[in-house]
């Protein structure tokens, strides 16, 4: 008994374009893989932008699966799967793919789409999309919360209705009085003449400001004519100052030229000035470098004559010839330490 529905299906799924063919031996054993993949294949076919995971490899993803296939078609198709013969993926399954796929079929035919003899690869080209018909949706949605509305207010209304229907048969069973109908008539009456005066007072004022409007607008062009009349005139007319200002420009780039003429000399002199006094004072730090080597070597010469008159006192006659000498050396020093001297005063 679950192979009876068996050839329904596969005619189904031929006729929605099913990629391959299927035969009753492909559910004599379980076969989760073939029905995840019809599953996941009919998913897609009934929302293109669905996205229920492909991954049955374990056991977890596989219940995973079957829980989001089903919470799926039962919340966008209202189609109640049972999840349990799913996961056997045996002939009880099929049964459960029918569901799926005679709502995919009906929704097909009522379109008037002619599937006979249509070869493999034209039925893979076939694409059933309900994309397009999210609007016509979302308005079936609207109008059926609105028919719940008003049919809460229709049922408020209808229980009012025993103490409506006495008051009703009341006011018909009333005698109608014609004065009281006519004064209220009459007060009918004046409201709408009043109201017509009120529009007619409308439209004339209405009437009046375009008329001030216009006015205002004549005016602005005249006003606009005289001073672009004006612009050009005073555009055509050269001032009276002009040429001396003319005049003071010319004279003001002569200023100028000069100005940057004397400004380069002047930078040049001072640039000049500048080296001059750079190399006086490296001529005046190498002088005093050159003497105070002098001063030094003269020290050093003084001292080595005074360590040699100490070590030659105990000789006299050897005494009274280097008296004479020494008398010539200290000549020499005193003039030579002159000299030195003369050279740092000047």
């Amino acid at each position: 008994p679950a192979f009876a529905c068996f050839p329904d299906f596969t005619e189904m799924m031929r006729a929605l374009g099913y990629p391959r063919l299927i035969s009753m031996e492909n559910f004599h054993t379980p076969n989760f893989m073939l029905v995840s993949e019809v599953l996941l294949w009919l998913v897609r076919r009934y929302e293109p932008q669905s996205d229920i995971p492909p991954d049955v490899e374990t056991e977890q993803d596989r219940v995973f699966f079957i829980k989001a296939v089903a919470q799926f078609m039962a919340t966008q198709a209202h189609i109640k799967l049972n999840t349990k013969k799913l996961y056997q993926a045996d002939g009880y399954a099929v049964k459960e793919l029918l569901k799926v796929t005679s709502v995919l079929y009906g929704a097909m035919n009522t379109k008037g789409v002619e599937r006979a003899d249509v070869s493999e690869e034209d039925s893979s080209k076939f694409k059933f999309d309900l994309g397009s018909k999210i609007a016509d949706l979302k308005t079936a949605r609207q109008l059926a919360s609105e028919i719940a509305s008003k049919g809460a207010s229709l049922y408020d209304l209808l229980g009012k209705e025993v103490e409506l229907r006495e008051a009703r048969t009341e006011s018909i069973a009333r005698p109608l009085e014609i004065n009281e109908a006519e004064k209220t008539m009459k007060i009918a009456i004046d409201c709408v003449l009043e109201q017509v005066q009120k529009t007619k007072d409308m439209l004339n004022n209405v009437a009046l400001d375009e008329a001030n409007l216009e006015a205002k607008i004549e005016k602005r062009k005249l006003e606009l004519e005289r001073s672009q009349k004006r612009l050009q005139t005073l555009q055509s007319v050269r001032p009276a100052f002009m040429d001396e200002y003319e005049k003071i420009e010319e004279q003001l780039q002569k200023q100028y030229s000069s100005y940057l003429e004397k400004f380069r000399n002047l930078t040049y002199m001072e640039q000049l000035l500048d080296d001059h006094r750079r190399a006086e004072q490296e001529m005046f730090e190498e002088a005093a470098n050159v003497l105070r080597l002098m001063q030094n070597r003269l020290k050093e010469e003084e001292q080595h004559l005074l360590q040699s008159r100490s070590n030659d006192d105990s000789d006299v006659e050897i005494q009274e010839d280097e008296g004479s000498d020494s008398e010539v050396e200290d000549g020499q020093i005193m003039k030579q330490r002159t000299a030195v001297e003369t050279l740092l005063q000047g």
